[in-house]
């Protein structure tokens, strides 16, 4: 007996699986003589058993993807050469079976197990956090230098108190990142979206916003882009800030330390609300954020091999990405009516001034 695996359009020998998802195999076999393949075209009247035709069968079977498949297989095989030795037989699973979901492949939870659960064959992502614990994911993957895109839908309702952190971060004391933290509301109020950029473990470079829609009832697309020259923050393809690279003058930039990327969800009611005069509702308890459609068009970085795009970086088209005529538009719009805060401009802070960057914004 021969047999094949079908996944959708695409055939292979020897699938092997790990989604935990239970579906059911639909088996067609043909009966072949020898070197001879003879296969029936026609599906009429197919008959539902392997007993009823030697010549088409037909018949469901369950499969558990989180088995293997060489092993469901060959019990088929049992059956179906009891039936005729002279069989090839093709397994078809249903085309919605994702074999091996994105956040499955390419993320890992780091802390807070049971509050972390990944949905839709590995395709969706959510992060808990009530009175007990939070939790958090990262990338199995370090990137150095990259456009990064995540869809959230954060917390709904009262958040007041919560931060749901995504962000890009190295490690050690001297470490770089590159925030988007989302400062939970009470009902009605706007979000806080909280950006910064740490150089060799230097920060306070905040700039914050009040979100122009509601963050909670739908998914809106959040973006790094991180390049040599620059980083870009983006919200829903709007960019909102730009930080450069001002090595020439001293300040620091995350250039050479590759990074992860990072979510979270925690308690930060002593300053996240109001500062702090807000403080979390536990009733409300759990504080759910919704994670999916994870792109990157990244660097992947490996200390063994160095960066996947060595050699070809410069030819992605976010590598030399500048903001146009248009996209300035947009960012003015965006710090004008939407930026409430802004570290350059904080002279009770920073009683010395901010940094030099902020002469060239």
């Amino acid at each position: 007996m021969r047999w094949r695996v079908m996944i959708g359009k695409d055939t292979m020998l020897g699938s092997r699986t790990t989604t935990n998802t239970t579906t059911f195999l639909q088996w067609v076999c043909y009966r072949h003589h020898q070197q001879e393949f003879q296969a029936q075209t026609s599906l009429a009247h197919v008959p539902s058993s392997p007993a009823a035709s030697p010549s088409l069968l037909f018949f469901q079977s369950p499969f558990s993807f989180s088995t293997r498949s060489t092993f469901i297989l060959l019990e088929a095989e049992k059956v179906l050469a009891a039936t005729n030795p002279h069989l090839t037989c093709l397994a078809q699973f249903p085309e919605k079976v994702i074999t091996n979901g994105t956040f499955d492949r390419l993320f890992e939870i780091t802390w807070g197990d049971d509050h972390a659960n990944i949905h839709e064959e590995g395709e969706v992502l959510t992060l808990s956090l009530d009175k007990r614990s939070g939790s958090g994911f990262r990338s199995k993957n370090e990137y150095l230098f990259g456009k990064i895109d995540m869809q959230i839908r954060l917390v709904q309702g009262n958040s007041a108190g919560t931060v749901t952190a995504y962000y890009l971060s190295s490690e050690g004391d001297f470490h770089d990142e590159i925030d988007f933290e989302f400062l939970g509301n009470t009902s009605g109020d706007p979000y806080t979206l909280h950006t910064n950029v740490y150089s060799q473990g230097k920060g306070d470079r905040e700039q914050q916003f009040f979100l122009w829609f509601d963050p909670t009832t739908d998914f809106h697309t959040y973006t790094i882009i991180w390049t040599p020259q620059r980083i870009l923050f983006y919200v829903d393809e709007i960019p909102i800030r730009e930080f450069r690279n001002h090595e020439a003058i001293g300040v620091p930039f995350p250039n050479t330390q590759p990074m992860r990327i990072h979510s979270s969800i925690w308690n930060a009611e002593e300053w996240a609300t109001r500062g702090g005069r807000v403080k979390t509702d536990w009733s409300r308890a759990p504080f759910t954020a919704t994670y999916r459609n994870f792109i990157a068009d990244a660097c992947i970085w490996s200390s063994r091999t160095g960066s996947s795009c060595a050699l070809n970086s410069t030819m992605r088209p976010w590598f030399r990405q500048k903001l146009n005529t248009a996209a300035v538009r947009k960012l003015k719009w965006a710090q004008k009516y939407h930026r409430v805060y802004d570290y350059c401009k904080d002279k009770w802070r920073f009683h010395e001034g901010p940094g030099p960057e902020c002469n060239f914004v």
